[in-house]
C-alpha cells in the first residue's frame, strides 16, 4: 500500500471535496481518499492506493474534477 498526501488549491466547499474524492477514488488501485478542507486555502488530500500514483495521474484527476491544482507551498 502507498499513502501520499498532496497540498491542493482551489477547493472552497463540500462540493469541491466530493468532486476531488470522486475523481481520485475512480483511479485504478485507489482504496481511500481523505480531504482536510481549508476553504480558499491549501487543502490536504491524502490518497491510499495499491501502488504509488504518478503526479501526472493525480494532476489529471484534479483537473477533471475542476480547477484544482497541486500547490508547491
Amino acid at each position: 500500500m502507498a499513502t501520499t498526501s498532496y497540498k491542493v488549491t482551489g477547493m472552497s466547499c463540500e462540493h469541491c471535496v466530493n468532486a476531488v474524492t470522486s475523481e481520485l477514488s475512480g483511479l485504478d488501485g485507489v482504496s481511500a481518499v481523505t480531504v482536510d478542507l481549508v476553504p480558499n486555502g491549501v487543502s490536504l488530500v491524502t490518497v491510499t492506493s495499491g501502488q504509488p500514483l504518478t503526479d501526472d495521474t493525480v494532476i489529471a484527476a484534479l483537473d477533471e474534477a475542476g480547477d484544482y491544482r497541486i500547490s508547491e507551498v
